[in-house]
């Protein structure tokens, strides 16, 4: 009789643990799903609305403990010349692809891992909605949202949000502000050389200057110059281009 009673309850405990693991199984999906719809959200709202702050952004802040110098600007206000040196320095087939530069991805791996495979698509997801850093599991999160945006955005606005919210020096992020803090002139007011001198110090905004650029960086803005140049003959700027 006693050994049944034993099986009984070790039945209940049994059937008691798969309830258990099925509820934890399905409210783990149900908020998946709800972080996947909040997701959804936040990427259509800055599909037409200004990005007001990065995760980024506020490191910086908290790091340096002054306001940044930033002012968000229409892609209208910005030079097309900063427009295609951006693309030219960072993301020549800007225009080409969906997210992802497959070629530019086998060149990295070729390469070692010395040069950087991301689109403007992928640091614009990481910018806007992520945090700095080379772990996997951010890079996951950045390969989810990336085809999304793509999706969502156009190719013009993917690019005005990116420039709007880079970083060009310490504490100073956006074009508008980068063009007053370098030139003493608005982003619409750039020449072409001064738009390849913005677009050489993306890299390493911290350790490089537009206004009073190092030799490499010099010859990094010559070449953009002449890539930008490119892009606007063969039609590598349509996507963009007013």
């Amino acid at each position: 009789m006693a050994r049944k009673t034993r099986k009984r309850r070790s039945r209940k405990s049994s059937s008691g643990l798969r309830t258990r693991l099925q509820q934890i199984v399905r409210w783990t999906r149900r908020g998946l799903l709800g972080l996947a719809a909040l997701m959804v959200v936040w990427i259509a709202a800055y599909a037409v609305l200004p990005v007001p702050v990065t995760p980024y952004m506020i490191g910086e802040r908290l790091r340096l403990g002054t306001p940044l110098d930033r002012d968000w600007v229409p892609i209208e206000a910005m030079s097309p010349d900063l427009l295609r040196s951006a693309v030219a320095a960072e993301d020549a087939n800007f225009c080409l692809h969906w997210g992802f530069d497959m070629s530019a991805i086998r060149d990295a791996i070729a390469d070692g891992a010395r040069r950087g495979g991301s689109t403007i698509s992928q640091q614009t997801v990481k910018n806007a909605f992520l945090w700095q850093g080379r772990s996997w599991f951010r890079k996951a999160l950045e390969a989810a949202i990336t085809p999304v945006v793509e999706l969502v955005w156009s190719k013009r606005r993917v690019l005005e949000v990116y420039l709007n919210i880079a970083e060009f020096d310490e504490g100073v992020f956006g074009a508008e502000a980068a063009s007053l803090h370098y030139f003493g002139v608005s982003a619409s007011d750039l020449t072409a050389t001064q738009a390849a001198r913005l677009a050489a110090v993306l890299p390493d905004p911290q350790g490089r200057s537009a206004s009073n650029p190092s030799q490499s960086v010099a010859a990094r803005a010559s070449d953009i110059a002449e890539g930008a140049a490119t892009i606007r003959a063969d039609g590598r700027d349509d996507c963009f281009a007013n």
